[in-house]
């Protein structure tokens, strides 16, 4: 059996339910929208494994502005995704900054950065170590020479809550979705002209979106295309402390790792060694990387951390793309109707509002008309022109 729609989107995460939602409202766009997603539970997910924060601390000014509109986005949240006669929306967004440290290595690209974020207007401010403790007293900043600290716009939400609000709304407005996995792409006269499904089904479309998230590569490796996309494991480590902080950030520190309150507890997590930073590893937490990589330097920046308690802990992938780090947006440049929005290596919840309204207006419109993603575009791999982002975590 076979079914035609106007677009398909493969992938029902949080930047495929976004693109489903905006193309949805847009009063330009009369045309049919499937999501395919091959598991509605959403247990590997990405989106609902995602420690789910928001910043505008970043080095390139793409990033800077996706963000920007995010938390606004955020904020207002029932006004875009609220459904008549359903609960309202809550995603308990906090914004109590990021705080990035350096030592003496790191901070002339702290600087260098800082600048940047000022140019595009972001609320953030430079701060000595003595500023950091007056602040916060409960650091310890042996070894810092210098802080960035956003003053506004960066926190945490609940990124599974959104990410079930943009599908809940993409829903109500039309977009059908489909509890089925894409496993062959036939193209023709270069153009995706056949999606076909594990339960035997077969989908067209005149638009074919790969918002596969981690599993992206493998989406496109069924076009023939070769995405350097990879799922790269990351764990979070929700730990107990006794004592309480008010007001702390999410806090950048100079070894790597990061820390951030949630709720009663805290959450933690690092960048794993490179040997153990490869595609695929099962979503299984390395209980190692808290013995190794993240409790001995988070003991040595927060004193009180010395005696706590790891309650539990969780692993998520991240579309990592290995080319730039950057969000992979835009149209594949020989198959004329297949479309990218994956690869953004940690920034995809935080990003999905401005990602989603962005590919809808391509599709709806034939360009981009809010913010030009087209420093982005897949072209600049077959280019080799990456764009640098510095601020990765």
């Amino acid at each position: 059996m076979s079914a035609t729609y106007d677009v398909a989107i493969v992938g029902g995460g949080a930047v495929g339910s976004s693109i489903a939602y905006w193309l949805t409202r847009d009063p330009a766009w009369a045309g049919r929208v499937a999501v395919i997603e091959r598991d509605p539970t959403y247990a590997r997910a990405s989106s609902a494994l995602s420690a789910s924060s928001i910043r505008q601390q970043f080095s390139t000014p793409l990033n800077i502005a996706l963000s920007r509109f995010g938390i606004g986005f955020l904020r207002d949240v029932n006004a875009y995704l609220g459904v008549e006669g359903e609960p309202p929306v809550v995603l308990g967004l906090r914004e109590p900054g990021y705080l990035f440290l350096a030592t003496a290595a790191g901070e002339r690209v702290l600087r260098d950065n800082h600048a940047i974020q000022r140019a595009e207007n972001c609320a953030v401010a430079l701060l000595d170590p003595a500023a950091v403790v007056a602040r916060y007293p409960w650091m310890n900043l042996d070894g810092v020479v210098q802080a960035s600290l956003g003053t506004a716009n960066e926190g945490w939400f609940d990124g599974p809550a959104l990410m079930q609000a943009f599908r809940r709304k993409a829903r109500s407005q039309g977009a059908v979705y489909l509890h089925d996995e894409v496993v062959g792409i036939d193209v023709s006269a270069s153009r995706v002209s056949t999606l076909r499904l594990r339960s035997g089904e077969s989908v067209s479309a005149g638009v074919v979106v790969n918002a596969g998230g981690p599993w992206s590569a493998s989406v496109a490796a069924m076009a023939g295309v070769k995405l350097p996309v990879e799922a790269r494991r990351r764990c979070v480590f929700v730990f107990d402390c006794r004592e309480r902080f008010e007001g702390a950030p999410l806090t950048i520190d100079s070894s790597g790792i990061w820390f951030r309150p949630e709720g009663r507890y805290w959450l933690a997590g690092a960048p794993p060694k490179p040997e153990n930073d490869v595609d695929g590893l099962p979503l299984e937490v390395d209980h190692s990387e808290w013995d190794e990589l993240v409790w001995p330097p988070l003991a040595a920046r927060v004193p009180a951390f010395e005696s706590v308690k790891v309650v539990s802990a969780w692993a998520g992938y991240y579309e990592y793309n290995t080319f730039d780090h950057n969000g992979i947006v835009g149209p594949h440049p020989t198959i004329a109707n297949l479309i990218f929005a994956t690869g953004f290596s940690g920034h995809g919840i935080q990003q999905s509002p401005a990602t989603g309204r962005a590919v809808a207006e391509l599709i709806a419109h034939g360009r981009y008309v809010s913010l030009d993603l087209a420093p982005f575009g897949f072209d600049r791999i077959a280019a080799n022109r990456p764009v640098i982002e510095r601020n990765i975590i």
